[in-house]
């Protein structure tokens, strides 16, 4: 049986001769890009202190990116982290003043332990509620008398404002109802009372009465004196305070919200218990975090936004100091660009060359920055223990694209320059 070779189609030997063109035009274009690696590698290399010197400034300045976004968050977090540590979802209410007929407020306009209670039965979704008297006492401490500080308060208060107990344990309901003359003491008073270091059951007279140590408290967020905590500080049962104060006026209610979304009714809720209890002309605030953590927020934004400005303009800099270097080196090269054209190198290919120079110290800068602003902060986590220092992706991967666009942009200068070189002019140049 005979077999005849069948001619290929026009159509058949079309797409055969335009899928060996494009194989060819691919492997061309590869080679191209090979070749400008390659110049560019072999440039470099040769001036190596040069290279070194410009690829610095990207370093610092992709690194510079890079630590001002992790000092900033560092910053937010932990001021965000002291708010929430005093009582995120707290509210705060409080006797502004008001006038009288007389002129001056009337002692009936105080809030009062009854007050607390309305609040408790009257306004929901409330995690916690609790009322503080103060008050200053003199007491003998270090052979000398001074004034500490005395709160009086009931059990939901180590809740809101999350009180860490450090030896001992908190009053309850039963000490506060039976009115037991106990309280806890703060570390430093304790180290001042009690220098042998047993606290527990240790008997302090506070205006003439005795009372019993039960435990060592501080706060749960370090408030820096501006709360009514002070380092010398005794806390009381708040029914036994009114005993010492002879009054049931409180100086402020805190309650603290089951949830953050229920915080801004919750606030206006206990507002509007207290005034229906007083009369109108009494002048009453009830509070919240949520603006105090909003603008906490704010401030750590504009201060990211301000840092990164001064980075960019960092980078930019570096990005002009790559093109000085990058077009000094074309002066430089002239003669060589003059033989590579004249040995056919067109001028894309010139450009491509210098181009990919400039992209070459660029991101190799950028990269090593990368490894810096990154390296320090693990660094200071490893030497100081308990440490977080949160690192932002997003601010690695724009402080790399922005390094790859330094050395695009500030690359097409010198590039086009020396594509734009007369050949012949170039072998004459000396």
């Amino acid at each position: 049986m005979s077999s005849e070779l069948i001619p290929a189609s026009e159509d058949v030997q079309s797409d055969a001769s335009q899928g060996i063109h494009r194989r060819s035009y691919i492997g061309g274009r590869l080679s191209d890009v090979r070749d400008a690696f390659a110049f560019a590698y072999d440039a470099l290399r040769v001036n190596k202190v040069r290279t070194a010197l410009t690829a610095l400034g990207m370093v610092i300045g992709t690194a510079s990116v890079i630590l001002v976004a992790t000092i900033a968050l560092t910053s937010r977090d932990y001021v965000l982290g002291q708010i929430e540590g005093v009582g995120s979802n707290m509210m705060y209410a409080y006797h502004e003043g008001g006038p009288t007929v007389t002129g001056t407020s009337s002692v009936s306009d105080a809030i009062t332990v009854d007050d607390l209670r309305a609040v408790r039965e009257s306004v929901p979704h409330l995690k916690a509620v609790a009322a503080i008297i103060l008050a200053q006492s003199p007491l003998v401490l270090e052979h000398r008398q001074r004034d500490i500080r005395l709160i009086g308060t009931n059990p939901d208060f180590r809740i809101i404002r999350n009180l860490k107990v450090l030896a001992g344990r908190f009053f309850d309901e039963e000490d506060d109802r039976l009115r037991n003359k106990v309280g806890l003491v703060t570390e430093p008073l304790a180290a001042m009372l009690f220098p042998n270091g047993w606290v527990e059951g240790k008997k302090v007279k506070v205006r003439g009465l005795e009372f019993t140590i039960i435990g060592i408290f501080k706060e749960g967020a370090e408030t820096f004196g501006q709360s009514e905590i002070t380092r010398e500080t005794i806390m009381l049962p708040i029914s036994v305070m009114t005993i010492l104060t002879g009054s049931d006026a409180v100086d402020q209610i805190y309650a603290s919200a089951a949830a953050p979304s229920y915080v801004p009714a919750a606030t206006q809720a206990i507002l509007e218990v207290i005034r229906r209890r007083h009369r109108p002309d009494a002048v009453y605030r009830a509070e919240n975090l949520t603006e105090i953590l909003a603008a906490a927020g704010n401030i750590a934004m504009a201060l990211t936004a301000v840092l990164l400005l001064i980075s960019a303009i960092a980078l930019i800099i570096s990005g002009i100091g790559i093109m000085n270097i990058m077009l000094v080196t074309v002066t430089e090269r002239t003669r060589e660009i003059g033989l590579r054209m004249a040995l056919g190198a067109s001028r894309r290919a010139i450009r491509r060359q210098f181009l990919t120079e400039a992209l070459f110290i660029s991101v190799g800068g950028g990269l090593l920055g990368i490894v810096v602003g990154v390296g320090i902060p693990l660094t200071a986590q490893s030497f100081v223990e308990g440490l977080r220092i949160p690192i932002s992706p997003i601010s690695i991967s724009i402080a790399f694209l922005v390094s790859c666009l330094v050395g695009i942009i500030f690359g097409i200068l010198p590039a086009e320059r020396a594509s734009k070189l007369n050949p012949t002019e170039a072998l004459r140049y000396e």
